[in-house]
Formats: C-alpha cells, structure tokens, sequence
C-alpha cells in the first residue's frame, strides 16, 4: 500500500518557507505612515502579497506530494524530498513501540498521529512520526503486532478511576513544591514588605507616597506568586487525569495492549521481548502505604515531557496479581544483599551535614545584617524543611535498598533523591556492572554497587554501602569480571 500523509501536513511543511513572507513585511511597513495615496498603491500590489502565500503553500505541498509511505508485511518506509530525496524503512520486528494517537481536535479533519521506535538510536529520539488519515493509520496499526485476544493473561489487575486520580495527585509537576513555594512567597512577601519598610523609612519621608504604593504591591506580588504555583499543579494535575483516564491494558505473553486518555485517546502497542526493565517507583507516601507504581523501560514509551512510562497507576504492593507476574512483574521481593545501619554515614552523612549547617549560617548572617535577620530566618526554615524531609528519604532508603540475583533475572532496590525504586530486569539487559569504593569505605570493607541497563538513554542505578565481598559475589553472579582500578576503586 502506498499513501500519502494528512494534508494537513501541507502547512508544515509549508511553514519552513515562512521567511518568504519578509517581502509582504516590507511592502506593509511603507504604509506604516497612512495617507490615501500609499494605501491605493498597497492595495494595487496586494497580489504580490497574494502571490507570495501561495508561492509558500506550494512549495508545502510539493514537499507533501513527494513524501509517500509504502505499507506492507515486512516494513513501514517514508520517503520524500524533491531536490535531495530521502528514504527511511523500519522493519516490522524491529518496532518496539508503535503509537496511535487521536488528538481531540483532529477528530473533525479525521486525522490521527502515528509514531513508531526501535531499540536503535540516541536522545529518545522518535524513529518515525507520521500525521495520516484515520484510514491510513488503522492499515498501519493492522501491520503491527496485538495481543492475541484467545492467548491473552485474564488476570491482569484493572485501574480504577481512584488509581488514576491518586497517580495523577503524586505525579503532577510541583505536587508539594507547589504548596511549597505558595507558602514560600506568601509569608516570604509579607517579611520582605516590613524589612523595606523599615529601610525605606529611614532614608527619607518625602518620599512616602511612592513608598507606600511600592509596598502594597510586594504582598500582592507575593501572592500572585503563590497562588501561579498552586495553579500550575492543579493544571498539571487535570492535564494527567486527561491523560491517564480510562486506563486499560490487556497483554498476552508477546505483547502489551495499553489505552488510556480523554481529550487525546492514545494505544500503545509494546513488544514485551523489547522491555529493558521495570521499575516500581514510589515516594515516600506511598513507601508509608506500601502502594507502586508500574513503569517500563522500552523505547518509545513515556519518552516526552508529557507521557511517563506508567504500565499500571498507583496500586498496593500486594495487590499486584499473578497476572503481572506472567509478564515479568512481581511486588514481594527478598533481597540477597543489603545495605544496612552500617551504611550510615554513606546514605546520612550528606544530608545531615547540610541540615546542620543551615542554621549556624542564619546566625552568621544575622549577626552581619541584623536589619534583614526576620527575612534569613524564614529562608533559613524554608531550607530546613526538603533537608529534614531527604534526612527521612535517605533513612528509609538505608533500611530498603539492596540487591537480588536469581536464576536469570536481577532486583534493584535503592533511592534517587527522594523516589524509591525497585528495578527488574533480565540479565542480558544488563550493559554495565560497576563497583565504586571510596577512601572513607575501604577501612569497613564497603563499597556502592552501579549497575547500568541497557536503552536509548543512560539508566543507572545505584545501591551504597555493601559489604565489598558482597559486591565481588553480585559481580560474579551477573557474568562481570572483577578488576581493581585505582588505589581506592574497585570495579
């Protein structure tokens, strides 16, 4: 089968032409000082203008004439170009992720985005983007691989619409530092008003007026500031339910089916044999109330700013079903290798130097600017709340993160700043084993563990104070050898 994109793809393509409407510019500034005369000249060379629009739209349309799509059993090719032609073929073994997108206000011009990646390439970058014809995409989704609907797992747990809403709630953009910062900019506006007034006041009092309009807008600004922010993870928030309501996945033992979205209804297409990994990730919330998320590693899923990887919205831990754990995804996990209390000052030392230090630095600068001392106390407890918050974060993370190696598979359990993980991945999607040691660890015989899996993007995990032998056996156990480099590294 060979077609062409949506026409709507003509004004794309037309829009790399745009610098050509510089002419139509110029004409219109000569008018800029409007008399009779010049007004008739314009209006007399208004077919100029006329003949550039359309000199940009067919070039658009050359360019989308000549960009043709070939369909068939073995692969997907786009090629275009009119002066240097180009072609791009995809093999249909080779998709790990193919996307149909239907955008709410395309549904009128009956178009719809298709996208499609493979293991191959750098920067999360798509390998083909294409904006079709509702027909012709449902002739490119034929072509790739669905769950078999007589082999399909049935005990797959379902999202409910109270999932959905509580992942859209922990995972809007600033859910605390939203409120975080409103309180930040409310009270920090009302301590900013009384420090200027009080230096205002005594420079001079003919300038009282001006004074007085210039403080009642810094409370105000304050405000306006917080409020924005709070704004702004409710927008966020919307935006996720949009996006993740109606969330439905069905899977059989090759392949994974996923739906979700209202205003722009999305399915995913996942070849399970191209998953790199899964990770379990929580904050410290949900770490309390013993509830995941599912993500997945795969190319072309979750990649942008406004999708996350997420196979199964907020669940309990325990709640995960055996019908996960048919496609690779299991919740309990007894852990071979783990760090301990005796990876103390590794996990603690940081954050607790810093949240002690916050406060002998507000008594410094007290004591060199006393006139702003109520301002460097409110920073000062500002800043020791996220610091008091990671001391919390990295004590529980100490207690959790270890490592597991059994039969051909590897569990991850450790902390990135304030996110919990537990990665699970095969071993031959493992690229890179790492033991790090330094100076202050090797009196205790310890060590950090960095394991690198395998995708588009770097995937590290690290997992601190492991006893060293214990780190020797993971190595040996993945199939890595076992080299010293340096005085102080172990790797």
């Amino acid at each position: 089968m060979r077609c062409h994109e949506h026409p709507l793809r003509i004004l794309r393509y037309s829009m790399r032409n745009i610098w050509l409407l510089i002419f139509p510019l110029m004409r219109g500034l000569s008018v800029l000082q409007l008399d009779a005369q010049r007004l008739y000249e314009w209006i007399r060379g208004a077919w100029q203008d006329i003949a550039v629009l359309g000199i940009i739209i067919l070039f658009g349309f050359v360019r989308w004439y000549a960009a043709v799509i070939t369909i068939n059993d073995r692969y997907i090719m786009q090629s275009g170009g009119v002066i240097i032609r180009y072609r791009k073929t995809i093999p249909l073994e080779s998709i790990s992720v193919a996307t149909a997108e239907r955008p709410v206000l395309l549904i009128p011009l009956r178009a719809m985005k298709f996208s499609c990646d493979t293991r191959a390439g750098i920067f999360k970058a798509t390998d083909m983007r294409l904006l079709v014809s509702c027909r012709v995409c449902a002739e490119l989704m034929e072509h790739i691989p669905d769950v078999d609907r007589e082999k399909r797992v049935e005990d797959l747990p379902k999202p409910s619409m109270i999932s959905v809403i509580l992942f859209s709630a922990f995972f809007s953009s600033g859910f605390s530092g939203a409120i975080y910062m409103a309180m930040f900019f409310v009270k920090g506006g009302s301590i900013a008003q009384d420090i200027i007034s009080l230096s205002l006041s005594r420079i001079t009092e003919t300038t009282e007026k001006l004074t007085h309009r210039l403080l009642l807008r810094i409370p105000d600004a304050a405000v306006g500031l917080g409020t924005f922010m709070i704004s702004a993870w409710l927008l966020s928030f919307i935006m996720n339910l949009l996006r993740y309501s109606h969330f439905k996945i069905i899977s059989d033992r090759r392949c994974i089916n996923v739906r979700c979205g209202i205003t722009s209804r999305r399915e995913y297409r996942i070849k399970m044999a191209h998953i790199n990994y899964t990770d379990l990730r929580q904050n410290l919330i949900m770490k309390f109330l013993r509830t995941v998320t599912v993500n997945i590693s795969c190319a072309g899923y979750g990649y942008d700013s406004q999708h996350l990887p997420v196979l199964m919205p907020i669940r309990r831990e325990k709640d995960l079903g055996s019908g996960l754990e048919k496609i690779g995804i299991s919740g309990a996990h007894r852990l071979d290798f783990r760090s301990g209390w005796s990876g103390v000052l590794s996990y603690l030392f940081n954050p607790i130097l810093a949240a002690n230090m916050v406060f002998p630095l507000y008594y410094l600068f007290e004591d060199l600017f006393p006139r702003f001392a109520d301002l460097s106390f409110f920073f000062a407890v500002m800043l020791e709340i996220p610091l008091m918050w990671l001391v919390l974060v990295k004590t529980v993370a100490m207690l959790s993160s270890g490592v597991s190696v059994c039969d051909d598979r590897v569990i991850v359990r450790c902390a990135k700043w304030t996110a919990f993980h537990t990665v699970i991945a095969d071993r031959h999607n493992i690229v890179k084993v790492e033991l790090r040691q330094s100076l202050l660890q090797k009196p205790g015989g310890r060590c950090n563990v960095l394991i690198w899996f395998c995708g588009e993007a770097s995937s590290c995990y690290m997992v601190r104070a492991l006893k060293l032998r214990e780190g020797v056996k993971i190595m040996r156990a993945l199939g890595h050898d076992v080299r010293r480099k340096g005085r102080a590294g172990v790797r």
